[in-house]
């Protein structure tokens, strides 16, 4: 079920890279994979990896470490785990830490104003993107929409784009909310209200594309670029907050764009790609499936179906043919893509779930800390177990590597480790 097909060819081989060198992975044949980006290593939400158990009774929490607030879900290597922070609402700050123990290895911090609308503001005015990592460097941005390269080893800065000044662009009003995306030697940004390409090695702009307006309805963007397959053309799919595009990565031209219907530019989930076709959901409006189509040189996208249901903010997993979906309505539903038809909809969960899925398996992490275990099935919503793992509010994604979860709560970071039946379980530190 598992497919590196969307994925470019140089960041799979860096990844098994990273999977050969990984100690954990070396010792345990659940450890196959590193949590390096928004949404996973495929950046779809869906993870290799032996068979999930079919409860929660054997997850045990490893250690657990108290942080300034952020939105910004975890990265995970062979040896470390990376977290952001806002630290008194006037810096922001990024800790390495290391995997076995949640020790510290460094901390690097700057100085950052993140204010937000007044309307938006209890929601927190905290770091939001989740950083990227390429094996050897972290690539950060902070809500006024400045993005840091940082070594990894050691936390060094090797430099920063501020965009606003780059493009004489003003700071999004809802923050840097968008999460960079890494391949190859380039870095694509949805930034200065358009995409944006990177040189990564030096941090200079190769191209600019989709600009747009800087008003309050067009300013910055909530969901993020992705790669996929479309048509027989690589291309990078972009939601921006008023429509769904794709370009050329080379130079960015637009190859096709789908307006998507919007209530006040909420396009904020990731799409979920499926064969040549895209589903997405937008706030008080309704579920969208578009199908890409026509030759290499001339795509055109089209509307298959439309669902009543509107999503929020939790981007969709695809399993199967099905795609798994939290609703505005906090209920979690399942969708045939082939139809359109809801074969499922689960009782009301939370106002957020970030949906990781592996194998016939799902884990959902609410905003309330509990994660649930759902059999990924069209037939009908099979909670399997329910365990908390926040005390606080958890709207950071989770990120899943091996055996170990790991959970961003608003100020702290948790480890938690599936252990054998009948082994010993670690103790909480």
């Amino acid at each position: 079920m598992y497919s590196t097909a969307r994925v470019p060819a140089a960041l799979v081989a860096l990844l098994t890279a990273l999977m050969i060198s990984s100690p954990a992975a070396a010792n345990d044949p659940l450890s196959q994979s590193v949590w390096n980006q928004w949404r996973g290593p495929s950046r779809d939400g869906v993870v290799a990896g032996a068979d999930w158990p079919d409860d929660l009774t054997h997850l045990a929490p490893v250690w657990r470490v108290e942080l300034g607030a952020s939105y910004s879900g975890p990265i995970v290597s062979g040896d470390r785990v990376f977290v952001t922070e806002t630290i008194d609402n006037s810096r922001e700050a990024v800790r390495a830490l290391e995997r076995s123990t949640g020790r510290e290895l460094w901390r690097i911090s700057w100085e950052a104003n993140g204010k937000v609308p007044f309307f938006a503001a209890a929601n927190g005015e905290w770091i939001r993107s989740t950083p990227a990592y390429d094996g050897e460097a972290l690539y950060v941005g902070g809500m006024e929409e400045v993005l840091v390269k940082l070594e990894g080893e050691t936390g060094r800065e090797l430099w920063r784009v501020d965009f606003p000044k780059r493009f004489g662009t003003k700071v999004p009003d809802f923050g840097f909310a968008s999460s960079p995306l890494v391949t190859g030697e380039h870095v694509y940004v949805q930034a200065a209200n358009s995409l944006v390409k990177l040189d990564k090695e030096s941090g200079a702009t190769v191209w600019r594309s989709l600009e747009s307006s800087g008003d309050i309805m067009m300013s910055g963007a909530f969901s993020s670029p992705m790669f996929a397959s479309l048509a027989g053309r690589e291309q990078l799919v972009v939601q921006t907050r008023l429509a769904l595009h794709g370009l050329d990565p080379e130079d960015g031209e637009v190859l096709w764009t789908q307006p998507v219907p919007s209530f006040r530019g909420m396009n904020i989930l990731t799409p979920a790609v499926h064969g040549n076709s895209i589903l997405t959901s937008t706030y008080k409006n309704k579920t969208y499936y578009y199908s890409i189509s026509g030759s290499a040189d001339d795509l055109r996208s089209t509307e298959v179906w439309t669902h009543k249901s509107p999503g929020y903010m939790s981007s969709p997993v695809v399993v199967d043919g099905h795609a798994y979906l939290h609703l505005g309505s906090g209920r979690l539903i399942c969708l045939d893509l082939e139809t359109g038809m809801e074969r499922w909809a689960s009782p009301p969960l939370g106002k957020y779930s970030s949906l990781v899925a592996q194998q016939d398996k799902l884990l959902t992490l609410g905003e309330d800390g509990d994660l649930r275990l759902v059999r990924a099935t069209p037939e009908r919503f099979e909670l399997l177990d329910t365990k908390q793992v926040g005390s606080q509010p958890t709207w950071a994604h989770l990120a899943v590597s091996g055996n170990e979860i790991v959970v961003r709560e608003l100020n702290a970071v948790a480890v938690f480790r599936w252990q054998q039946q009948g082994g010993d379980e670690p103790a909480a530190k």
